[in-house]
């Protein structure tokens, strides 16, 4: 597989570094485009592709090419490349907000993915959200797929409404997960517990949970009824989340999310 990318900033390196390690292309097959001369120098050295500072010229190859830019420069980089993709290439968007029809008619071509990685894909663990045009054919699938799975994990939608609901989950979910561990943290701290002490707690506590419950097969709320014994701490603790309407204050902070990825797709 040949790869071009479009932006070689944070997720595009991430990206980068993913498709070498799995194999999915060799440094050879791949071009990396970037306004920065130093990013490109970095990239250059670091996984021994080509690069260039011309987004025409980067089109120009490549089976897969994928749009890794910030969506300020979304605009300007369409612009630039509208009509010059060939039509058998595959161009592969992670840029947030850009909805399918948007880059579609932006760049004049028809063969878009749009996925929605977060932010564990940087050591492996991500989740992807993404879908495609009819255009795409079913090795374009392919590819699109196992690029993302060497990332972490993906999931193909036929509608692309449910990347907007993917966003208030697994794309802001991190977010969450770390304002937990904050106040997790701080509560730890709180009681008498040495920072260093308390962020170990929490932090293996999350991950090892987070593994079982993978693992157990069961449901969250079976798992938490079987650590949960009547008038033990647990117990008590659960019942001050309640107090607070912890569950319906998750739902609204998502429903908010989700409102204002709908807000930001263009």
């Amino acid at each position: 597989m040949e790869v071009t990318f479009i932006g070689g900033g944070v997720m595009g390196e991430v990206i980068l570094s993913a498709v070498l390690a799995e194999g999915l292309a060799s440094p050879q097959a791949v071009l990396v485009s970037d306004i920065s001369e130093p990013r490109r120098q970095y990239l250059e050295q670091k996984y021994n592709v080509a690069v260039t500072g011309d987004n025409r010229q980067a089109v120009s190859r490549g089976e897969v090419v994928v749009l890794a830019i910030k969506p300020q420069n979304l605009a300007e980089a369409m612009a630039e490349l509208n009509g010059r993709l060939k039509s058998a290439q595959l161009v592969l968007s992670i840029v947030a907000g850009a909805s399918i029809g948007t880059l579609s008619s932006g760049l004049n071509h028809k063969r878009v993915v749009r996925a929605m990685p977060n932010t564990p894909a940087q050591i492996g663990e991500g989740m992807a959200v993404w879908t495609a045009t009819a255009e795409v054919t079913e090795q374009q699938r392919e590819w699109a797929g196992s690029i993302l799975s060497a990332m972490g994990r993906e999931i193909y939608v036929d509608d692309e409404k449910y990347i907007d609901m993917a966003t208030a989950i697994s794309g802001s979910g991190p977010a969450y997960v770390f304002l937990f561990v904050e106040a997790l943290t701080e509560a730890a701290r709180h009681i008498g517990l040495p920072q260093d002490m308390a962020q170990e707690l929490v932090s293996q506590t999350l991950l090892g949970s987070t593994h079982f419950l993978c693992q157990s097969g069961k449901q969250p709320s079976e798992l938490r009824r079987m650590v949960t014994s009547p008038g033990g701490t647990t117990a008590e603790a659960l019942a001050q989340f309640e107090k607070g309407q912890f569950a319906e204050l998750v739902k609204r902070a998502v429903e908010a999310a989700y409102n204002k990825a709908q807000r930001l797709v263009k």
